[in-house]
């Protein structure tokens, strides 16, 4: 059965295409899940919310993209809802006045691993985490990332930026021990 008929008998509430649905997308919905909430057993219920939720809103899939990158985004902003209501309040700030140079250069020394780069991302600041993560590991551009996460570009550009220069000194820290 092809993944569009799939989805129109999901459309017409077909129980059984959606358990198969389902079958076919939770395990690689939950690594993304898991990717922004680390905790299994949360990366779990986002997954469970995030697919009550597709299945709701399934008649708003139109086919302009996979169904697969549609439930991801569904995913990603409900790991990012599941986020926010762990924290009691977030500070914004001011980041529209700082001159963002774009930066490219994502290379790591040869001796790290990808393990290590995924440890070293888990342990930025949330607010870089979540940027570094839906560009790198995503592959989302700005424009994607400041629509899911409610900010400005030009903050999206400063967040990646900085979680970047982060993330190379906790990876210098790793190899030499020093961060130096």
């Amino acid at each position: 059965m092809f993944q569009i008929d799939l989805v129109e008998r999901c459309k017409a509430n077909d129980r059984k295409a959606q358990l198969r649905l389902y079958r076919q997308y939770c395990e690689g919905m939950y690594y993304v899940a898991k990717r922004f909430v680390n905790d299994p057993d949360d990366a779990e219920d986002v997954v469970q919310e995030a697919f009550i939720k597709a299945f709701q809103k399934i008649d708003q899939f139109k086919g302009e993209v996979t169904f697969g990158a549609w439930l991801k985004r569904i995913v990603i902003n409900k790991s990012i809802d599941f986020l926010k209501t762990k924290k009691e309040r977030f500070q914004e700030l001011n980041e529209n006045s700082i001159h963002i140079v774009e930066d490219n250069d994502w290379s790591v020394d040869n001796g790290i691993s990808i393990e290590e780069v995924k440890e070293a991302i888990n342990q930025l600041a949330e607010k870089y985490r979540l940027v570094v993560q839906l560009y790198l590991m995503e592959g989302y551009d700005h424009k994607e990332i400041s629509q899911i996460l409610k900010l400005t570009e030009t903050t999206c550009r400063t967040r990646l930026l900085r979680g970047k220069g982060y993330l190379k000194e906790l990876l210098k820290e790793r190899r030499y021990g020093t961060g130096s």
